[in-house]
């Protein structure tokens, strides 16, 4: 079949073959021919009226190019090309649907900012575990680095140096309206290598993976000691805080924060408190103030001793 007729076959998709061999597709999807402006107006339009998922399908087979050309970019990041692709057709996709005919724009210069935009979500979810940008300035940061990086060495007499100059830094950030800290940290995650936490294999039982020797918090000698201070204080030290209070403020810290009832609603409220006492709700609030500080000092004291 020639190339002319390739794309008015029944079945244009069974040109292409799958991405599992990338080879194969790229061959295939590079030997598609292009559509003429008067070819792509005319299946936008059928699309675009009439819903017509063929004149869909020739779209975005005419543009499979496109989308590898725009993989290649994107392989300093250490994914698949053929996820790359996968996902950037995708985007194709996304932007055929959306394809306004009326616009005078050809569909080439629309579907790139759709098919960039997918890959770009695809490596900030899947490039590492941690999410490396958040922020639309993070992002911009995160995929222009590195570019920004290869040029200021072509124009740098010590081409060989990996890290940037401080000059470099403050061009970096205001370049791209980000703080000089962003930039220091981004390049800290491009040049560093991912480390698996399992071993890799099992053949040899001398290999060790970082799972193997990271540490235990939990018998850090400060945690220790603060795991030590927060259980004294919620028995020992609670009960001696307690005690240093007279009867009635020492029950009204209790009915207040202490106590609770069966159907778990606490206890008494200030309203409660003031109508058993014969005072006010304000000035049930006042001893409970003044109650609590007695408190606080106490407790405070009792962690120095135990200290």
């Amino acid at each position: 079949m020639s190339d002319s007729l390739a794309l008015k076959v029944r079945n244009p998709w069974s040109l292409v073959p799958s991405l599992g061999n990338l080879d194969a597709y790229i061959t295939a999807v590079n030997r598609l021919p292009l559509l003429t402006a008067e070819e792509e107006q005319d299946y936008a339009r059928r699309l675009q009226s009439k819903g017509d998922v063929d004149a869909a399908g020739r779209l975005v087979m005419s543009h499979l190019r496109l989308v590898v050309s725009i993989s290649r970019q994107y392989l300093g990041y250490g994914l698949p090309q053929g996820d790359l692709i996968q996902e950037g057709n995708v985007g194709l996709m996304k932007a055929v649907k959306r394809f306004d005919p009326d616009q005078n724009v050809r569909l080439v210069s629309y579907a790139m900012h759709w098919i960039k935009a997918e890959i770009h979500e695809y490596i900030l979810k899947n490039w590492r575990m941690v999410k490396v940008a958040t922020t639309k300035a993070q992002r911009k940061l995160f995929f222009n680095l590195r570019s920004m990086k290869h040029a200021l060495k072509e124009h740098s007499d010590h081409q060989q140096r990996s890290s940037l100059t401080e000059s470099e830094i403050a061009h970096v950030a205001e370049k791209l309206n980000v703080k000089r800290e962003e930039v220091l940290e981004m390049e800290t995650r491009l040049s560093g290598g991912d480390v698996a936490l399992e071993p890799q294999t099992d053949d040899d039982g001398e290999s060790y993976a970082p799972i193997a020797y990271l540490a235990d918090d939990s018998q850090e000698p400060t945690r220790v000691l603060e795991a030590r201070s927060r259980d004294h204080l919620a028995s020992d030290g609670l009960k001696q805080a307690l005690d240093v209070l007279d009867p009635r403020s020492r029950r009204i810290v209790e009915e207040r924060w202490l106590k609770v009832n069966d159907d778990s609603s606490g206890g008494m409220t200030l309203h409660e408190l003031a109508a058993e006492y014969g005072v006010s709700a304000e000035r049930i609030r006042q001893i409970e103030v003044a109650a609590m500080k007695k408190m606080r000092k106490a407790m405070t004291a009792n962690v120095a001793v135990a200290a």
